[in-house]
């Protein structure tokens, strides 16, 4: 024990606070284990919430406290996260109260998916959490970093460890943006292990440091057992940033993708930030050519004025012809935008039947060289206009046999 009859508290509470508890907990040297409970949902659920208090708490052989629950609709998840951050500020110790994993996030990712949408979910607040994947952004983050108050970090760790545990994605690719330096590093031991698909690596300036992430991540993959790849999405929000971003982008094999964060960036260029983008338009392109020198996906900034959809229409456009291949969202409405904009338009398809049926009809003839017209098509541009295909397909734009139509 650290902290006899001291009290700690964790959660939120407040007229807009839902789907979340608020735990106020007193250890005490005698007189068993109190619970008080606050909940308008008491007469369904009050006798389960209690019970899961008292077995966790037994799990922390804590037998003695009193303890009040201000519960808003809290899951189990949440109010398992939230006993465990209040018990941890006033015990040391290294168990971990952890909930199952749900069957329906037992899936992987891969390095050349598509990320044209990540939807940032605040890490603190679980309301925001439960059905983000019915909105099928490509990716969900899970954010422990600007969206966290300090003073509410460690909180934070445990929800969003029980989070990726316990919350449907609904296939969407499993992302957590870690805190920068070492509250980042001391991050990884509460999402390594629970199948996270990717870092989002925040302000990175060093190659150094995603360095220092693979061999701390390997670290935490051997002692758990872990085969599949964690990859990552360092996140480019300054000058220097800029100016290192292919040293970044090459640091790893695990770096799929970089993304630019605009907020930070002109405010340390000391500008405002426009819709029209002319002050940021160098650290984007270059950026983009910084990622497409190094095969990997550049994705562009969150569009921040939820409002605006033709606006934000316009801006994927721009992205798009920037040569950037994703975009964040703030919001969930921004999500069917970012996609239907970054996926292949008509005669990009047509142009990449052509060149596919072109590739198949040269296998066909036993063809080294694959031509259309009068031009040779090497064997790249094969591979990217395949992706285009596989794209269309995927987004309902070609049917899965189309090729057969095409004979």
């Amino acid at each position: 024990m650290k902290n006899i009859n001291k009290i700690a508290t964790a959660g939120n509470k407040g007229k807009k606070v839902r789907s979340d508890c608020f735990i106020t907990l007193e250890i005490t040297s005698e007189g068993g284990v109190n619970i008080d409970l606050i909940s308008k949902v008491k007469v369904l659920f009050g006798k389960s919430i209690i019970e899961l208090c008292e077995k966790e708490l037994d799990f922390f052989d804590i037998k003695n406290a009193n303890v009040k629950i201000e519960d808003t609709g809290a899951l189990p998840f949440v109010l398992k996260a939230r006993i465990e951050a209040a018990v941890k500020q006033l015990i040391d110790t290294e168990k971990e109260y952890l909930p199952k994993m749900l069957e329906e996030n037992n899936y992987g990712s891969t390095k050349d998916r598509y990320r044209f949408s990540r939807l940032y979910l605040p890490g603190n607040t679980p309301n925001m959490m439960l059905n983000a994947g019915i909105h099928n952004p490509d990716g969900i983050i899970l954010d422990l970093e600007d969206s966290v108050a300090p003073a509410k970090k460690e909180e934070a760790r445990l929800l969003v460890r029980n989070a990726l545990l316990q919350v449907n994605f609904y296939g969407a690719e499993r992302m957590v943006r870690i805190n920068q330096g070492q509250r980042g590093l001391d991050d990884l031991k509460y999402i390594i292990p629970y199948n996270v698909h990717l870092l989002l690596v925040p302000k990175c300036e060093d190659a150094k440091y995603i360095q220092q992430l693979d061999i701390e991540i390997e670290k935490i993959k051997k002692q758990h057992n872990i085969n599949h790849s964690i990859y990552y999405m360092p996140i480019i929000e300054s000058a220097m940033g800029v100016e290192k971003t292919f040293e970044i982008a090459t640091a790893s094999t695990n770096v799929v993708s970089i993304a630019v964060g605009l907020e930070d960036y002109t405010a340390d260029m000391g500008v405002r930030r426009t819709k029209q983008g002319n002050e940021s338009l160098y650290a984007r392109t270059r950026v983009v050519n910084a990622c497409h020198a190094a095969k990997i996906q550049p994705i562009d900034s969150v569009f921040s004025d939820v409002a605006d959809m033709e606006g934000l229409r316009e801006n994927v456009k721009t992205s798009k012809s920037l040569g950037f291949q994703g975009m964040g969202c703030i919001h969930p409405r921004q999500i069917n935008i970012i996609q239907e904009s970054f996926a292949p338009e008509p005669e990009e398809i047509e142009k990449a039947k052509k060149v596919v049926l072109a590739f198949v009809d040269a296998e066909k003839k036993g063809l080294g060289v694959v031509s259309l017209g009068t031009k040779m098509i090497d064997p790249p541009v094969v591979k990217r206009n395949q992706k285009i295909i596989d794209l269309a397909v995927s987004l309902g734009q070609l049917p899965k046999d189309w090729m057969n139509e095409c004979n």
